[in-house]
């Protein structure tokens, strides 16, 4: 597969099917696309699209759950939906969402409370070990959430527990809901931060698939007995000219005259 490609698709599909329903989270969306995608389409994260319940399925927690549009067209692409149902997105009836929910086939849990997430991957790792299964548990965290106090609680439930079951990527893209997170509660440098919380910390450029997939070899079969934080550095709005890397990418869409040279852009 040219993953290259199937980033753009997604990206350009993702796009649709927020400017249709005229609300989403496009810039947090467009910063996880390469994780996703390596997740998904790499053999690595197991999953049964026909069966969501599969129990040897692998956990995937998107913890930033207002990040959903990648995931929702990553998920009707590998076939827990068909893609028609992108077209419902937000409208009354539908499964899909502003936010993460266990109704809609593929997702596990409900996010979007931000800073909940990793405390209930944590248990779910838990869980397996305790039953000796063989599941792993991804899951998917933002550098704004990363400010709140519940993350470094559930980060040391995870060291103390020896989670080593548990992968967590953190979508590095500095930005917040309203600034830059340097600017409001810094992080840096956190891959200091987490190692200093007893984790085996890997940094990655977060729009490399290659470099992504390098990072999660061995997942399954490593020697740490520490869960696995992978720093993926990232660009929140990836893709969208005209707002890569600002703080209006999270909630913001394009101006009406910016829609169809961001659809170029994006081929």
């Amino acid at each position: 597969m040219d993953y290259i490609d199937k980033c753009k698709e997604i990206r350009r599909e993702s796009f649709d099917m927020v400017i249709n329903a005229g609300k989403g989270h496009l810039g947090g969306s467009f910063s996880c696309v390469e994780i996703l995608v390596s997740l998904y389409y790499s053999g690595i994260l197991r999953f049964n699209a026909k069966d969501a319940n599969w129990e040897g399925r692998d956990k995937f927690v998107l913890s930033k759950g207002h990040s959903n549009n990648s995931l929702y067209v990553v998920l009707s692409d590998v076939g827990y939906y068909d893609k028609s149902e992108l077209k419902n997105y937000t409208k009354d009836g539908s499964f899909l969402g502003g936010h993460c929910d266990h109704r809609t086939p593929g997702i596990e849990i409900i996010t979007g409370s931000l800073g909940h997430g990793l405390g209930v991957s944590c248990g779910i790792a838990k869980a397996h070990k305790i039953n000796k299964d063989t599941n792993m548990v991804f899951t998917i965290i933002g550098d704004g959430e990363s400010q709140e106090g519940s993350v470094w609680e559930a980060s040391l439930f995870a060291s103390q527990h020896n989670l080593n079951n548990l992968v967590v990527f953190l979508d590095r893209n500095r930005l917040g809901s309203e600034d830059f997170t340097e600017n409001t509660a810094g992080l840096d440098s956190v891959e200091q931060k987490w190692k200093s919380f007893g984790w085996e910390v890997k940094s990655v450029d977060g729009h490399n698939v290659d470099d992504i997939l390098h990072a999660l070899e061995g997942c399954r079969n490593r020697d740490s007995d520490k869960p696995l934080m992978i720093v993926a550095n990232t660009t929140k709005g990836k893709g969208m000219y005209c707002l890569e890397n600002t703080p209006p990418s999270h909630h913001h869409l394009p101006k009406p005259e910016e829609v169809e040279k961001i659809r170029e852009h994006l081929k």
